[in-house]
């Protein structure tokens, strides 16, 4: 078999992959993207575009149910759940379309369909859908081959119809009752956006806070927001078995030492991510894998064999989209500008887009004490920012952690509506040195959310 000879590789098409292939061969390398399924990976696909999409129209019936708190009449509200899953898939299409178009009209670039596995530490082979099989060779070759949804090992799983992030946004029927298993963002999500879809939601947590890495009032103030919403919360609730009754599945679970049995039409399974490395065979290039399965690389996204560098969630770490983005810019600046940029020390946003929002930057408060550091906390409910009130969306609180020595920001907690951007405010100021002070002495427009930042920075406890 021929062996194509390329510049550059790069394995998978996800939210890193993408533009630093179209960087490599507009300065000039000839470049192959390999992708296996759907360009742009899962955020395009199976993440942040599908899901946001059905957020919105979940957050849509939630208002308009909520039409007497403004004074507004619209009568019984109900989801047209398959017009609500076409629009997901039209966006879908339309963002792959783009993502499509952009690699193929690239000079220099060459999108390559199938799956790849190593030969050595510069060839690979891509075996094709339809049989075929191509060599391709190159100096430098690049992983993005993302994750995929984590199964647990519970007693009966297999023999019953679960579902995963991916296949629950492919559902005809709106679920009657769902069972949610996990409590991170990606089970919040899809609990409370199929609660307002109209379904009766059980999710099902083992651990004894919903989104665990954070701090305990964080996390319980999800909790309360969930319950508010009608959503069955169970913590520290071990899974014992599952089964297929008659159109129902059967959940086995032991809550606070006693055994009950839950039952539901559908099962969501949301417990993790797990690496897509197995097809790769990285052994055959030397690149060293962790114990889970992640591909293992220095601060410069370096793997264990030379010419070969990986991004994206398949390195583990911080798992999202703006992350993946980021480690593209640091190998674009050190290959192709000449730069030294590293992983450590960058700032790590998120949101948990559940309704409202978590907003999260920096240290937790229990991060920063366990690190030693002198804290002030500042804590502000929503029900005291004037436009939450005026806008009848009082839910959660902010809250962020002061250096008490320094006054620079090192966190914060936004849990209130649009507190994604909220966080992204506290990022600004924490990117450019600016004080909690300054922020607390600010004029902000009003009535703005942004104003809460007054007396947030007035309000340390």
């Amino acid at each position: 078999m021929e062996e194509e000879a390329f510049d550059a590789i790069v394995i998978g098409s996800g939210q890193g992959g993408n533009p630093l292939a179209k960087a490599m061969a507009q300065a000039g390398w000839k470049t192959a993207m390999i992708e296996r399924n759907d360009v742009g990976g899962t955020c395009a696909n199976v993440g942040c575009t599908p899901t946001k999409t059905m957020v919105a129209s979940a957050r849509v019936a939630y208002l308009a149910r909520r039409g007497s708190d403004f004074g507004v009449k619209t009568g019984k509200v109900s989801v047209d759940f398959p017009a609500v899953i076409q629009r997901k898939r039209d966006i879908v299409a339309k963002s792959r379309k783009s993502g499509e178009k952009g690699l193929e009209e690239t000079f220099n670039l060459t999108l390559i369909r199938g799956e790849a596995c190593f030969v050595d530490a510069h060839e690979v082979s891509v075996a094709s859908a339809d049989g075929g099989k191509r060599i391709l060779s190159a100096e430098k070759i690049f992983i993005d081959t993302g994750t995929r949804p984590v199964l647990p090992d519970i007693s009966g799983l297999s023999d019953v119809p679960y579902l995963t992030n991916e296949s629950i946004m492919e559902l005809e029927l709106l679920p009657e009752h769902l069972l949610v298993l996990g409590g991170g963002y990606i089970a919040l999500e899809f609990a409370q956006m199929f609660r307002r879809f109209g379904s009766e939601v059980t999710l099902v947590q083992r651990d004894c806070a919903l989104a665990e890495h954070e701090d305990s009032d964080v996390s319980d103030e999800i909790a309360k927001i969930l319950r508010e919403d009608g959503i069955e919360v169970l913590l520290e609730a071990e899974t014992q078995s599952m089964q297929q009754a008659t159109n129902e599945i059967v959940m086995n679970v032991i809550v606070d030492g006693a055994r009950r049995e839950l039952r539901g039409t559908h099962l969501l399974i949301a417990v993790g991510r797990a690496p897509n490395t197995e097809a790769l065979h990285c052994e055959h290039a030397d690149v060293e894998l962790d114990s889970h399965g992640f591909v293992v690389a220095n601060p410069r996204l370096e793997t264990t064999a030379a010419g070969i560098w990986v991004l994206g969630d398949v390195k583990g770490g911080p798992a999202f989209t703006h992350i993946s983005y980021d480690d593209h810019r640091v190998l674009r600046e050190n290959l192709l500008e000449g730069g030294s940029r590293v992983t450590t020390g960058r700032l790590v946003p998120y949101t948990i887009f559940i309704d409202p929002e978590l907003g999260r930057i920096g240290m937790t408060e229990a991060e920063a004490l366990d690190a030693g550091k002198s804290v002030k906390v500042a804590k502000l409910p929503m029900s005291s920012v004037a436009r939450a009130s005026e806008s009848a969306e009082t839910r959660g609180f902010l809250k962020a952690i002061v250096d008490a020595e320094t006054d620079q920001i090192l966190g914060a907690a936004m849990l209130g509506v649009d507190g994604g951007e909220m966080a992204a405010q506290i990022q600004i100021a924490m990117m450019g040195g600016v004080t909690a002070s300054a922020l607390r002495d600010g004029i902000w427009s009003h009535p703005t959310r942004a104003e809460a930042l007054n007396r947030l920075f007035r309000s340390y406890l």
